[in-house]
């Protein structure tokens, strides 16, 4: 349908880079490992808000916010999560700065009796929270969610995938029981899955994490991963069964119908602006950006062609017409975002800014469109045929009456091209060591899918000698997928008897 993206794959990561400028969609900021999210980014980030949004509310959860700064002793409660987190946590000592021989720096009399912890992620202080919120069985399930930023001090930021400080949304919920907070990990699971594939056009497989990949305090965590272009998995979100670690790090109890008092369990789970990143190494071509038309700011663009002539007056109005008709129509339940663009700069050139973004359909109007009620079509997802552009002139009231289903199609088609991918670069057969190591020969930058293998499930010490091994070879357990066999052949790494499947891969 499109042309594939044909660049060296040890070239992936400036590819990445260069469409990322390419679209305008963000920079690094005088901070190091962080980003300015421009107009046309954060355009896509809050279109996959507002749609995760009305999911998140339409099973019961409420919005709120809670601080930026936690107390250092909410996160030291929780031997585990502070292990996990304390390379990655920025932190506040002093609340003033002062003039001290010729420098301003930190005033030595403003150090603050307790440090503050920049927000890694939420539990402990929501924990604080539900622990004075919740009193009796009748408060129980308490379902909220908060869009926040968060920071983790990143070594190796890359833009939108990594960087010391981004945007997200983290949901929080207690329970009366452990099965009811297992069935709330597997809802937010599954709206993350068909978030991904129904929005985002991305397919990905669900699972559940190993021990040693598991959020810090977790009982279980399950993940949704995703197969970028160049065959590394991309963890796109997780979903957090808690049990009562943090219930009791944080005295969250209920009393129950009996009068005993009975600590809650918890969950928490979260995507982030990690999935524009995702969006563009799944759907991106040697063009730019694609864009599924679900998130795009702008589905549709039309480009006036003027050339300072008196018909210019026309063909502006023609297009205005246009944009007037196409706004009235809707897709993927919302009303159609069509743009004039009506910049002062060549039409060639307002083109390609759009292809470069990935806007999912370009309309080219010049003075032989308007006089003919024509419009000059371009789909981003079938730009080319070999290397020239294709532009398809359609009758203006035919395209009015089939935009929709246009746009229908371009995001089927891109979730079909992903998913095809996904498929037949998932390998199964391999059964030990070495045909793993023969499966990752080469360079990092050689494309390698993932390794669908059987195992035993160890843990403790056998498992982090697994991790080990695998590390060699920069590879990591991705997630045990939810599909499993009826039966398993035997564990790669122990020789024991498999209980389960797992994906192995390289991974951002």
């Amino acid at each position: 349908m499109q042309r594939a993206l044909n660049i060296a794959r040890d070239r992936f990561a400036d590819w990445y880079q260069a469409v990322v400028a390419g679209a305008d969609m963000a920079e690094s900021s005088p901070v190091r490992g962080a980003m300015v999210i421009k107009p046309w980014g954060y355009g896509v980030w809050e279109q996959i808000q507002a749609e995760l949004d009305r999911r998140i509310k339409a099973t019961g959860h409420e919005n709120c916010y809670f601080p930026l700064f936690i107390p250092l002793s909410f996160i030291a409660k929780e031997a585990d999560h502070v292990d996990g987190f304390a390379k990655e946590m920025a932190v506040v000592t002093h609340h003033r700065l002062k003039m001290i021989d010729g420098r301003l720096q930190p005033d030595p009399e403003a150090k603050l009796e307790e440090p503050l912890v920049v927000r890694p992620t939420s539990e402990t202080i929501i924990g604080d929270a539900f622990s004075r919120w919740i009193r009796s069985h009748r408060d129980l399930p308490l379902l909220i969610n908060q869009w926040a930023n968060v920071v983790r001090w990143e070594m190796r930021p890359r833009l939108f995938l990594r960087t010391t400080e981004f945007l997200w949304q983290e949901g929080h919920t207690a329970h009366a029981s452990e099965a009811e907070a297992v069935a709330e990990t597997a809802m937010a699971l599954e709206m993350y899955r068909s978030f991904a594939e129904d929005v985002l056009a991305m397919p990905v497989i669900a699972g559940e994490k190993p021990e040693n990949e598991r959020f810090p305090g977790a009982v279980a965590t399950w993940s949704i991963e995703a197969m970028m272009q160049d065959g590394k998995a991309l963890q796109a979100g997780t979903s957090h069964f808690l049990g009562t670690h943090f219930a009791e790090a944080q005295n969250i109890k209920f009393q129950d119908d009996a009068g005993t008092l009975t600590l809650c369990n918890t969950t928490s789970w979260g995507v982030s602006t990690r999935l524009i990143g995702g969006v563009i190494m799944t759907h991106g071509d040697d063009d730019g950006l694609r864009l599924p038309p679900a998130i795009a700011p702008r589905q549709i663009v039309v480009v006036p062609m003027l050339r300072d002539k008196p018909e210019d007056e026309h063909v502006m109005a023609y297009c205005e017409e246009l944009v007037k008709s196409l706004s009235k129509l809707s897709a993927f339940g919302q009303p159609l975002r069509v743009l004039l663009d009506n910049k002062k700069i060549k039409s060639a050139e307002k083109r390609w800014n759009w292809v470069r973004r990935g806007a999912p359909l370009i309309l080219e109007v010049g003075p032989r469109d308007a006089a003919g009620a024509n419009v000059s079509m371009m789909r981003r997802d079938d730009l080319r045929d070999g290397d020239k552009v294709k532009s398809v002139i359609k009758p203006r009231q035919d395209f009015l009456e089939n935009a929709v289903q246009l746009l229908t199609e371009i995001q089927a088609g891109l979730y079909a091209e992903a998913k095809a991918r996904l498929d037949a670069n998932i390998k199964t057969g391999i059964t030990d060591w070495a045909g793993v190591e023969n499966y990752f020969a080469g360079g990092d930058d050689d494309f390698k899918g993932w390794l669908r293998i059987s195992w035993s499930k160890p843990t403790g010490d056998a498992l982090e000698k697994i991790g080990a091994q695998l590390k060699a070879l920069k590879l990591t357990i991705r997630n045990a997928p939810l599909d499993q066999p009826e039966t398993f052949a035997k564990c790669l790494f122990t020789g024991a008897a498999g209980v389960e499947e797992i994906l192995i891969g390289r991974a951002y």
